[in-house]
């Protein structure tokens, strides 16, 4: 192994209680579930025969060896989980697992965001990662703090209306 492949094998998964139990959700699903549907999936494709020029199985095989790397990936990120508990966010500054909210000060716009580990970030849903530029921007500043986020479009000043848990 290189180090850089044993540096992110070894990265601190930042997860909320949430977070967590999604992707142990998710992890048991793979194994219990999914793995059981594609291992029928390649018996039925050997079952016509000739494996070689068989689509059937072969989608079932690409399909098994996502779901294997998906259990492995999901462990390593088990195993390196750092649950935040509600009881340690501050409302005082930004950290991970608050819901921020901010003004944009060129558009007045208001957003709320959840700032959560890389992990479970989903943008459509306001979960930013503490690793995205909004994210970093606001990390351990207070409310009434003005930051300035470089995005793609240029620079976006926030202004940090409001923290809680």
């Amino acid at each position: 192994m290189t180090g850089e492949s044993v540096k992110m094998s070894d990265k601190e998964v930042i997860l909320t209680q949430e977070g967590l139990r999604k992707l142990e959700d998710e992890l048991e699903n793979l194994k219990s579930v999914k793995r059981r549907e594609v291992a029928e999936r390649i018996k039925v494709a050997i079952g016509y025969g000739d494996i070689s020029e068989n689509s059937e199985y072969e989608d079932a095989k690409n399909e098994q060896a996502f779901i294997e790397g998906r259990v492995i990936t999901l462990e390593k990120m088990l195993r390196n989980a750092r649950i935040i508990n509600s009881d340690e966010i501050d409302t005082d500054v930004v950290g991970v697992g608050a819901t921020v909210t901010v003004e944009d000060l060129e558009f007045g716009d208001i957003t709320e965001y959840a700032i959560v580990g890389s992990a479970e970030s989903d943008p459509l849903q306001n979960k930013i990662s503490n690793e995205s530029p909004v994210g970093k921007a606001i990390l351990g500043k207070k409310k009434g703090t003005v930051v300035d986020v470089t995005v793609p479009a240029g620079v976006i000043q926030y202004k940090i209306v409001d923290i809680k848990k």
